[in-house]
């Protein structure tokens, strides 16, 4: 069969044509990332939520998964497992993990204040920090007990005598309950549930780790050292943190709108919008440097203060070791201003 020049040209255009369709395609696939929370949705993460609700990764050529946490998810733990590219953590617990043999390093801190403080019942007789000794104090595990440890033992108050530990879970009762003097909060959740349930404002005391002297580095993000060899990684994770700050700008600046990505991105459906733009109202406290070129930058101050406060734990630190400058790498966050 003798085929015509017209039919041979047209049969070559389609092929040419098809290729090119695939090759643009190709060019063009959106480059994969995961990202692990340390909690579930809520306003405590309304940057990555406000990032993919306006479309910023997607403009930044990235196909973002944000894997939600909970009680029984240990961030560094879905790291080491390669189940994440970047995890949500605070410092504290990086850095045992790290000193435990998981290589994490922290490229952004988002949170450069510390929101976590002790909430307690005015009638519990807890007035200052010197009356702690002979309560009943409520404590978060899962490496958010570090903190809490160092500033007892800064107090001179021995956990196992001088003070009782409840292992607290994560909500509020026993503080509603009178189960416990004090209790773990965060200035932009579990305070407000308190107050929720009843607690006049009046009728409680607070202590924050910040203006104690005893506060930690909590939400940053953190990636496994080897990674950072790879420049491919670092300019994906450039352009994943791009996208994220400039989602954590837009959520300070409209609380509201964070508020309904975080609602729209909770399957659960027990997010409401007055709860979530309370906590994104104050989560934006805790955030100094949004709308400036520094947000998301690790001070390296901010870094030796958090690591001296981990070091000064008396018989039981949460680190025995400085990790030194290569706990942190600058390398995604300049990655992130081209």
């Amino acid at each position: 069969m003798i085929r015509s020049p017209k039919f041979t040209s047209s049969l070559m255009a389609a092929v040419l044509a098809v290729c090119g369709v695939a090759a643009s395609s190709g060019a063009f696939a959106a480059e994969a990332v995961t990202v692990q929370l340390k909690w579930v949705p809520q306003a405590q993460f309304a940057g990555y939520y406000m990032a993919a609700a306006k479309g910023f990764y997607k403009e930044a050529g990235l196909d973002v998964t944000i894997k939600p946490g909970g009680p029984d998810i240990a961030p560094t733990q879905v790291l080491a497992g390669k189940q994440a590219d970047i995890v949500v953590d605070w410092m504290p617990s990086a850095m045992a993990s790290r000193e435990a043999g998981v290589p994490l390093v922290n490229v952004a801190q988002i949170f450069d204040k510390s929101g976590l403080m002790l909430t307690c019942k005015k009638k519990s007789g807890v007035a200052t920090p010197k009356d702690f000794k002979g309560k009943t104090l409520g404590v978060w595990y899962g490496g958010n007990e570090y903190p809490f440890l160092n500033w007892m033992n800064k107090l001179g108050l021995k956990t196992d005598s001088d003070i009782k530990v409840l292992k607290q879970g994560f909500n509020v009762d026993p503080l509603l309950q009178d189960q416990a003097a004090c209790i773990s909060t965060m200035i932009y959740n579990e305070y407000w549930q308190v107050v929720d349930a009843g607690v006049k404002e009046k009728d409680l005391v607070t202590f924050f780790y910040e203006k104690e002297g005893v506060s930690t580095l909590e939400d940053g993000l953190y990636v496994l050292e080897p990674n950072l060899k790879d420049p491919a990684f670092v300019a994906r994770m450039g352009k994943f943190l791009k996208a994220t700050l400039k989602g954590w700008d837009a959520a300070v600046k409209d609380p509201e709108g964070a508020a309904k990505a975080v609602v729209a991105a909770d399957s659960s459906g027990s997010s409401n919008m007055k709860v979530q733009k309370r906590q994104m109202e104050n989560v934006a406290k805790l955030i100094s440097n949004a709308g400036t070129k520094k947000i998301g930058y690790l001070e390296p101050a901010a870094f030796e203060r958090t690591i001296k406060v981990l070091l000064t734990g008396g018989s039981d630190p949460v680190i025995k070791k400085d990790p030194g400058k290569a706990a942190y790498s600058h390398a995604v966050w300049e990655a992130a201003q081209k």
